[in-house]
């Protein structure tokens, strides 16, 4: 009967960064650096209002797009916190931003659209669009160190074109999108009529002096973008699977259509929850992941890798095409050899990289930095680097 199935479900990848996940635990005293999931707890307040929550009995059914409160609470804290305004009916509280990203692609593309996607970029654009029965146009950004320029988007572009993702900061690069580059999606967008997906999941997690948003910056486009948001990353919820997704009214009443048949709604005892988080600083826990990434930044240069500097999220990105291994290989020698575990840069579309996460504890990141120099020393000792 498999043969029956969907064929976009049947082509549709499983996830190489939960295979080298796996390969790292299986792995004996393997330290693994490949996962995005904050070290922190979640906040106590956070979870001492979910607990008062169920005390109260809440755990019927909500509205579909979520409780009245906290969808007030979104467009108070987007409007104060990042200039953005939406009226609590342009959102809906998903099922992470997964769901959002989800009911976004599924809602805009129709058979045979295209979506330009600069890359390297997350695994699940492009499973999505797929099984979307769309067509994912990926756009490699590494020789503009992870930016974008109008020759580039010319060049993806075509009259199938239907939407733009953009990921700012970056998945696995850690990267920050400049103005010059949303300036170019802004002219692509409109003279090709273009939906922009803006997923700002680690908007909060920036260690600039500058993040530019799509979406702040083009507020007279707000018709054709949809904002997809997470309470994962920012405030410690990997495991509570809530986030929201903001657009223009008439788009949004269409795409909760999606939501409603596909989910009905998210737990509604995480309402409260989610309003408590919405009140918590990130700020230390920010400027734990700077630190950590200015760590990393150094070690890898001591190393002698190459890596262009990180502005966000809590990943970093460095290019071991050198070594003369393709992405792959590398990651499965250095568990074996190495005991440290990171995810190939082919994941996401960025072969001869590979992505290193600094979302642990100290010591932890320390070590497997160690054990990745070491790895590297031996593969130069082999004489197969490339000075």
């Amino acid at each position: 009967m498999e043969k029956r199935l969907n064929p976009h479900l049947v082509a549709s990848p499983r996830s190489a960064i939960r295979e080298f996940a796996r390969l790292a635990a299986e792995t004996p005293g393997c330290i693994s650096l490949t996962l995005g999931e904050p070290d922190f707890p979640t906040p106590p307040a956070v979870s001492l209002a979910a607990k008062e929550s169920l005390d109260r009995g809440e755990t019927h059914y909500i509205p579909n797009n979520g409780a009245a409160a906290l969808l007030s609470d979104i467009a108070a804290f987007e409007q104060k916190t990042h200039g953005l305004s939406y009226d609590p009916d342009e959102i809906i509280v998903t099922v992470g931003a997964t769901e959002g990203l989800f009911t976004a692609l599924m809602g805009i593309l129709e058979p045979g659209d295209e979506v330009i996607v600069p890359t390297p970029a997350f695994v699940l654009y492009q499973c999505i669009v797929g099984l979307a029965g769309g067509v994912f146009v990926p756009v490699d950004t590494a020789p503009a160190d992870f930016q974008l320029t109008e020759d580039m988007l010319a060049r993806a572009v075509s009259p199938r074109t239907k939407a733009i993702v953009l990921s700012s900061p970056n998945n696995p690069t850690g990267c920050v999108l400049n103005r010059e580059s949303l300036a170019a999606v802004a002219a692509l967008a409109e003279s090709y009529n273009l939906f922009v997906i803006c997923d700002e999941v680690y908007r909060q997690l920036f260690y600039g002096t500058d993040c530019p948003q799509f979406s702040t910056l083009y507020p007279d486009l707000k018709d054709r973008v949809v904002v997809i948001q997470s309470f994962s990353k920012p405030y410690a919820m990997t495991g509570w699977r809530v986030g929201y997704l903001m657009a223009d009214r008439p788009v949004k009443r269409q795409l909760e259509k999606l939501h409603q048949y596909d989910v009905v709604s998210t737990v509604s005892f995480v309402q409260e929850a989610c309003r408590a988080a919405l009140r918590e600083d990130p700020t230390p826990m920010v400027e734990t992941y700077r630190r950590r990434r200015d760590f990393a930044l150094a070690r890898l240069s001591e190393m002698g890798l190459s890596v262009v500097k990180p502005e966000g999220a809590f990943y970093i990105f460095p290019d071991i095409s050198p070594s003369g291994l393709s992405s792959g290989d590398f990651c499965r020698r250095m568990i074996a050899e190495a005991g440290v575990a990171a995810v190939p840069g082919f994941c996401f579309g960025g072969e001869g990289h590979i992505r290193l996460s600094y979302c642990c504890d100290d010591a932890v990141l320390a070590a497997g930095l160690d054990r990745l120099s070491a790895f590297v020393d031996k593969l130069k000792g082999e004489g197969s680097w490339n000075f």
